[in-house]
């Protein structure tokens, strides 16, 4: 039973990572690094401090 609920949360983290990106403009299949041990918290990095390609030039980027 657990590994259900495991899988489940993983998927509904997936997913909602998704929307995320795709909302911030990057590729929806990114999502696929937060997989990937050590490489997903330079992601997370890179999508926290990187100029988002959906952010409108009249907003000033808090940097």
């Amino acid at each position: 039973m657990e590994y259900v609920l495991i899988f489940f949360f993983m998927i509904f983290t997936l997913w909602l990572g998704s929307k995320i990106l795709e909302k911030a403009g990057y590729p929806k299949l990114m999502v696929l690094v937060l997989l990937v041990p050590f490489l997903n918290i330079i992601m997370i990095w890179f999508f926290a401090f990187d100029k988002w390609p959906n952010l409108k030039s009249g907003f000033k980027q808090i940097t």
